[in-house]
């Protein structure tokens, strides 16, 4: 049975079963051959190095397993998204928590293998697991917003158990080991690839698995194509549909969606949005439209440079935006809105993302430009990542435009994906913007990644006492409606004291032929293979 979230801090948890479909050997044809087309690359084969793409993530999520994975549901479009409420079972057949929700105990499943027949063993769960808080890596930043900081927290209680202690009772304890960095690694034979200086094995492991997931890699040419070859002897779950699995590097978006519509292509997530709507009306493609629930396009303030280090400024600016004609040019519409609410002075739940009272009245836009103290305007610099022109050009040319109207002078700045991440982590860009993401979507884990502390995703460099003392607050709070609380308190601070305005959740468009179904939306936004098949 699946185990929802609400009762993860006790008791004992029978996790998900994996029978196999059972479907008889076969020859390999294209029917059992899905192709994705994506306009990225797959750069490494260890989504835990700093610097791996997206769709290495989405690679890594079918050549290797976890102890545990979200389940997923049917979304509100009528597709499938991934259900961070539901933990299910990849090599863990039960997890026991206790009482006071601080220690997990993981027992294995006894026929769960390695590509190569080794068994996987507590051993092999202990050495991955110390890696991922040990080594740098992004595993390590990721896991420790679950409270696994050592590998002192991860104990061998016999071959197939071991046991997990958080010092406090961690919310997202248990979430953050379903997430795609916590991959369990064969670890005789990755060991047997470290060095002195390469204690685990990271520069063998970026071209090489180690794995014991639905897929094994046949082919990898970074920058080029992934192929991979479906694990029949797979437990992790269901037994895909697909035996072969080509992810190909096709960077024109005008060719990827050609190669879907006359069927020699079967899945892109990347195209164009304006685009989309003329393939899906053709009529000889499907289209499966999903609001990325997890994720947001924001402008953002660097709250501690001036002008925005003032927030009746940031307020200004905030009341000039356009937002509906933005969301339309921008985005085509194809999204959720995160302005326009009526709320005023506290939202109605503790949800977040969700819509702020954001709304276009440059009377008032002009009346705090002066109480800031710039009646006459001011200069500033507006930038974004070239990579993303399609939607950010339009939407920088009328933030230009509208504030142009209240006297502020802004100069577009279109900056190379590597100078913005730069310029962004050493927080030297006043005002841009941005898509970003939180693969766990509670509101207390959003603040704490994207409104407190120096890190990189900070975007606004916020640091405001009331907020970083609800977030940790809420992060240990178990009880329900103290949580809604504060976190109903924190989102009403933000749109108050505005670090950032919210635009929209964009929705992700998986396009593929009529014959193709179980695609599901997941918290990385990459393509889960195990989940797709022909129908």
């Amino acid at each position: 049975m699946d185990f929802r979230r609400r009762d993860m801090m006790a008791g004992g948890i029978a996790l998900a079963s994996s029978g196999l479909l059972g479907r008889p050997a076969a020859a390999q044809s294209r029917a059992e051959t899905l192709r994705q087309v994506t306009g990225n690359s797959v750069n490494t084969l260890d989504p835990t190095m700093p610097g791996s793409t997206r769709e290495a993530f989405g690679i890594s999520v079918n050549i290797y397993d976890r102890l545990v994975s979200f389940g997923r549901k049917q979304g509100s479009n009528g597709g499938w998204v991934f259900d961070p409420d539901i933990i299910k079972g990849e090599l863990a057949e039960k997890v026991d928590t206790s009482a006071d929700g601080m220690t997990f105990t993981f027992h294995l499943k006894r026929d769960a293998k390695f590509h190569d027949g080794t068994p996987v063993t507590a051993e092999d769960v202990k050495w991955s697991l110390d890696r991922h808080v040990a080594a740098r890596s992004l595993a390590a930043v990721q896991v420790q917003t679950g409270g696994w900081t050592k590998p002192e927290q991860f104990t061998i209680i016999d071959p197939h158990t071991v046991q997990a202690k958080v010092d406090k009772p961690d919310r997202l304890a248990l979430p953050n080991l379903c997430t795609l960095y916590c991959i369990i690694f064969n670890s005789k034979q990755a060991k047997s690839h470290a060095t002195a200086q390469d204690p685990w094995a990271q520069e063998w492991l970026k071209t090489n698995t180690a794995g014991s997931g639905a897929y094994t890699v046949e082919v990898f040419k970074p920058g080029e194509q992934v192929i991979l070859r479906r694990n029949d002897a797979w437990k992790g779950g269901p037994l895909p549909y697909f035996r072969r699995v080509i992810c190909q590097t096709i960077p024109e978006a005008a060719t990827r969606a050609s190669l879907i519509e006359k069927g020699d292509a079967d899945l892109s997530i990347d195209l164009q949005a304006s685009d989309v709507p003329t393939l899906a009306q053709r009529g000889r493609v499907k289209l499966v439209s999903t609001p990325q629930f997890n994720a947001f396009t924001m402008v953002a303030f660097n709250t501690q440079m001036a002008p925005f280090n003032n927030v009746k400024l940031r307020q200004a600016v905030a009341a000039a935006l356009p937002y509906q004609d933005i969301f339309k040019a921008a985005l085509f519409e194809r999204g959720a809105p995160l302005f326009g609410a009526s709320w005023r002075g506290s939202p109605t739940n503790g949800k977040f993302p969700q819509p702020l009272p954001l709304a276009t009245n440059l009377e008032r836009a002009r009346a705090l430009m002066a109480e800031a103290g710039h009646p006459n305007g001011l200069d500033t610099t507006f930038s974004f990542n070239v990579g993303s022109a399609a939607t950010s050009e339009p939407l920088a040319a009328l933030v230009k435009e509208s504030l142009g109207r209240i006297g502020i002078r802004v100069e577009i700045q279109k900056l190379p994906d590597a100078q913005i991440s730069t310029l962004v982590t050493e927080k030297k860009l006043p005002f841009l913007t941005e898509t970003s993401i939180a693969w766990l979507p509670s509101t207390d884990y959003f603040f704490r990644n994207f409104f407190t502390g120096a890190q990189r995703w900070n975007y606004s460099s916020w640091n405001n006492a009331e907020i970083n003392a609800l977030c940790e607050k809420a992060r240990y709070e178990l009880n329900a409606a103290e949580y809604e609380r504060l976190c109903k308190r924190m989102i009403a601070v933000l749109a108050e004291e505005v670090p950032v305005i919210m635009l929209w959740q964009p929705n992700q468009d998986a396009v593929m032929p009529l014959g193709v179904d179980g695609y599901t939306y997941q918290y990385h936004r990459q393509v889960d293979y195990r989940d797709l098949k022909r129908a």
